[in-house]
C-alpha cells in the first residue's frame, strides 16, 4: 500500500527562483507534448510513442534557441511531466470506453502560467534525503519541517507551491497494513447538517462549520482584494491573503476529519454509511453548508483508513428509505419533510428521533448487505452466516402505503 506524507519546506530566495524556473519548464514541456500529440492525431489519426515524444520535446528542443532554457533544470521533472500527460490521455480513453468509473474525463488541456497551484515531480533519480534536508537536482538542499519520520524510503516526491504561497513536499512511500486488534462494536452513521453525524449507539458528533465561522474574515479579505487595481502588486498581495484565509479553513477541516475518522475506525470493527448524492445536494439551497460538511472527504478517509487498519466500511444504497423506516418493527411510514425531527411509527407506535432512527436502519441494512455479500466461505463444515434479504435499490414514483420492512432488505426479527 502506498501513502503520501506531506511536509512544509522552506526554500531560500535563490531556491524559490530555481523552483519557479522548474515549474515553468515542466509546464512548457507538458504543453509542447500535448500540442505534438494533438497535431499528430489531427494529421493522420496516429499516436506518438512516449520515447519519441521525449526525444522531440526535451532532447531535441534543448538544442534550439527557443527552448534552450530547458537545459537549466533537471531532466527528471520534465520526463515526469510527459508521464503525467500519458496518464491524462489514459484516463480519457478509459473513461470513454467505460473502464474508468465515475464522472466522464475530458481531453487534457493546456496549462497556464497563471494557475495558482504549481508542482513538479521527482523520481528516485532526481532527489535524495541528505542530513535531514531534501536535495533536488540542480536546486540544492532544501530545509524540511519534519513532523514525523518516513516509514520507508520514498519512491518519488512532488514539490508543490499552493495558492497561498506555501511550499510543500509530498513523499510517496510504501507501507504495510497495520491491522488493529478485532473490535466487537459496529456502528451506523447518519450524516447531516444540524449535527455532522449521529451514530447508532446514540453518540452525536457536532458540526464544526469551519467555513461559516470564518465567513467574516473571508469577506473582509475578499473586500480588500476587490478594492485593488487589477494586475497591480497590491492586488497580487491581496489575492495571496484571500488564499491564505481559505487555506486556514481547509487545513482546520482536514485536521478535524482525520481525527474523527481515525477515532471511529479504531473503535469499531465495521462502519456503515449512506451513499449520499453529494453532487446533487450541492445544487440545492444549502449548498454552502453541504460543501462545508465535506461528507465525500469523510467517506474517502474512512475507507482508506479502514483498508489500512483491517476494518470494514459498508455503504448502504441511497434509495434505502432510512428516514421512513422504523428500526423497531421495520414499518415504512412514508416520506417526511426535513423540518420533522421526531415522528411516531404508524405500525408499533414507537416515537423516534429522525437521525438516530436513520443511523440504526443504516446499521441494520449494512449488516444485512455484509452477510449477503459475495465471497463467503463454501468449505464443507464451515459455519454459514445467516442469509439476509437483498436491499432494495430502486425507487417508487409515487408515495407508497405503510408496509413492513420485509421490502427494505432489513431482516425482520
Amino acid at each position: 500500500m502506498y501513502l503520501r506524507y506531506v511536509f512544509r519546506i522552506e526554500p531560500s530566495p535563490g531556491q524559490r527562483q530555481e523552483l519557479a524556473r522548474l515549474f515553468g519548464c515542466a509546464r512548457v514541456v507538458y504543453n509542447d507534448g500535448l500540442a505534438a500529440r494533438k497535431a499528430a492525431w489531427k494529421a493522420g489519426r496516429s499516436k506518438i510513442k512516449t520515447a519519441d515524444l521525449q526525444r522531440v520535446v526535451i532532447t531535441e528542443a534543448k538544442r534550439t534557441q527557443e527552448r534552450a532554457f530547458l537545459a537549466d533544470v533537471g531532466v527528471d521533472p520534465l520526463i515526469q511531466s510527459l508521464r503525467d500527460l500519458d496518464a491524462a490521455y489514459k484516463n480519457f480513453y478509459d473513461s470513454v470506453s467505460g473502464k474508468r468509473r465515475g464522472r466522464k474525463v475530458g481531453l487534457p488541456r493546456f496549462k497556464s502560467k497563471r494557475e495558482a497551484r504549481q508542482s513538479a515531480r521527482f523520481s528516485r533519480n532526481g532527489f535524495r534525503l541528505r542530513g535531514g534536508r531534501l536535495n533536488l537536482a540542480k536546486i540544492g538542499d532544501i530545509r524540511v519541517r519534519w513532523s514525523r519520520p518516513l516509514p520507508s524510503a520514498a519512491s518519488s516526491v512532488t514539490v508543490i507551491k499552493d495558492a497561498s504561497g506555501r511550499y510543500l513536499a509530498s513523499f510517496v512511500v510504501e507501507v504495510e497494513p497495520q491491522t488493529l486488534p478485532p473490535a466487537a462494536a459496529e456502528v451506523g452513521i447518519d450524516l447531516g447538517l444540524t449535527h455532522f453525524a449521529v451514530l447508532s449507539d446514540g453518540a452525536v458528533i457536532d458540526n464544526p462549520r469551519f467555513l461559516r465561522r470564518a465567513e467574516h474574515k473571508l469577506r473582509k479579505a475578499q473586500q480588500t482584494l476587490s478594492r485593488k487595481a487589477k494586475g497591480s502588486k497590491n492586488s497580487a498581495k491581496a489575492r495571496v491573503g484571500v488564499a491564505r484565509a481559505h487555506a486556514k479553513v481547509a487545513d482546520a477541516r482536514r485536521d478535524w476529519l482525520h481525527k474523527e475518522t481515525s477515532r471511529l475506525v479504531s473503535e469499531n470493527q465495521a462502519v456503515y454509511l449512506e451513499d449520499l448524492a453529494v453532487s446533487g445536494l450541492a445544487r440545492t439551497r444549502p449548498a454552502k453548508s453541504v460543501y462545508d460538511a465535506s461528507w465525500g472527504t469523510f467517506r474517502r478517509m474512512m475507507e482508506e483508513k479502514a483498508a489500512l487498519c483491517g476494518r470494514q466500511v459498508g455503504i448502504v444504497g441511497r434509495y434505502v428509505p432510512t428516514s421512513q423506516t422504523c428500526h423497531t418493527c421495520w414499518t415504512i411510514d412514508g416520506p417526511k419533510p426535513l423540518n420533522v425531527r421526531t415522528w411516531t411509527c404508524g405500525g408499533c407506535g414507537t416515537m423516534h428521533d429522525r437521525d438516530l432512527n436513520a443511523s440504526r436502519v443504516i446499521l441494520a441494512a449494512g449488516q444485512a448487505d455484509r452477510r449477503n455479500a459475495s465471497g463467503g466461505t463454501v468449505r464443507p463444515g464451515a459455519e454459514i452466516p445467516p442469509q439476509a434479504r437483498p436491499v432494495e435499490r430502486g425507487t417508487h414514483p409515487e408515495p407508497q402505503s405503510v408496509r413492513t420492512g420485509r421490502q427494505t432488505g432489513i431482516p425482520v426479527p
